[in-house]
């Protein structure tokens, strides 16, 4: 391997390990306040942190004009989604293993290549085909449908990964004309009042350790796809994607270290499934689209 090349891969395993790191603290944010505060909440303060981020990195750039956008009604469309994503990734973190939703996570990009073959009208080819089947016969493997009544949670983390499937087949859309920071500022300001209304229902003041739990999952969930981003630019998407797959034993072995979750070797099995669909689907390189992966889920 040339020395240069071997230098950028080493960058990208670096920005990787951030964005590994930034992923599961945010879960275990999540974990540490289910039940003491409530996810609406949780993802107020998650845009509240968001939107002051985004404000104070555009004001320094000095541009106005990415405060704002002429494709209003398709942000609507993509936060309406990307919000129930949210939603149903931080209820399923507070009901099932943590290793089992991020497993669960990783059928988001099949998701995606379905509804952009029925809305965006690209092609549906034999090695998409081959894909989704991968990654359906993946969640057959981790739920284990007919073993044991199935875990309605379960059913939850995927919905939220179709949701944010949808998000990112708007964000495809959006980023033709958008700057991914006028994504990323838009969607922190049309979900926070959102998330104020539905806080109000059942406010809980946080107190103490709390704080700390919520700037951490307000800052990882933007520092997670910033670093993803970066690695992006200096490896090929398929390197980043199969880095990305290392969160999982990771979150595994936090789940049985501090939460005392058991851990079944078929979500490694079901999840390679998933990995080798997500590969097999994959011509992007390099930084083409690195900019709509920063977004994907932030």
């Amino acid at each position: 391997m040339p020395l240069g090349a071997a230098s950028l891969l080493i960058k990208s395993v670096i920005w990787m390990l951030g964005a590994l790191t930034s992923f599961c603290l945010m879960a275990v944010g999540a974990r540490e306040l289910s039940g003491q505060i409530g996810t609406f909440q949780l993802l107020f303060f998650r845009s509240v942190i968001g939107l002051v981020v985004m404000f104070l990195v555009i004001a320094s750039m000095g541009n106005m004009k990415l405060f704002r956008s002429s494709r209003i009604g398709l942000h609507g469309v993509r936060n309406i989604f990307h919000f129930a994503g949210q939603y149903g990734w931080f209820v399923g973190i507070g009901l099932l293993p943590l290793a089992e939703v991020f497993a669960l996570e990783f059928t988001g990009p099949l998701w995606t290549a379905l509804i952009a073959c029925l809305f965006l009208n690209e092609k549906f080819t034999a090695k998409k085909l081959i894909s989704i089947m991968l990654g359906v016969l993946g969640v057959i493997v981790i739920v284990q449908p007919g073993i044991e009544i199935i875990n309605y949670a379960s059913f939850i983390v995927l919905g939220a990964a179709i949701c944010f499937s949808i998000a990112y087949v708007s964000t495809k859309s959006l980023s033709s004309t958008e700057s991914p920071l006028t994504i990323l500022f838009l969607m922190c300001l049309l979900q926070l009042p959102v998330g104020l209304y539905f806080s109000l229902l059942n406010w809980q003041n946080p107190v103490g350790i709390q704080w700390l739990w919520i700037t951490i999952i307000g800052i990882t969930a933007l520092s997670a796809h910033y670093c993803m981003t970066k690695a992006m630019q200096c490896a090929e998407v398929t390197t980043v994607v199969t880095m990305d797959f290392f969160r999982l034993p990771v979150i595994a072995v936090v789940g049985v270290a501090f939460y005392s979750e058991s851990f079944n070797i078929t979500l490694i099995f079901g999840s390679l499934l998933m990995l080798l669909g997500n590969l097999s689907n994959m011509y992007v390189s390099k930084n083409k689209n690195a900019s709509k992966h920063f977004i994907k889920r932030a």
